[in-house]
């Protein structure tokens, strides 16, 4: 029982706060200066090579 209570406490406390200082450490790096240039160019990945539009079909009028 003695490990299950060490492994309480360690959650409760030191775990706790690397989990909190991680999320920080994550919001922090998202938004960091100069990252949405780089957000942009990662969104529009898929719209890279797209030199005209996609021709009308039939059933879309």
């Amino acid at each position: 029982m003695e490990q299950y209570t060490f492994l309480r406490q360690f959650a409760d406390s030191w775990m706790l706060l690397f989990l909190f200082a991680f999320f920080i450490g994550v919001i922090v790096w998202a938004f960091r200066p100069g990252s949405a240039r780089q957000y942009r160019e990662t969104a529009s990945i898929p719209f890279r090579y797209d030199d005209k539009p996609a021709p009308r079909r039939e059933h879309d009028k």
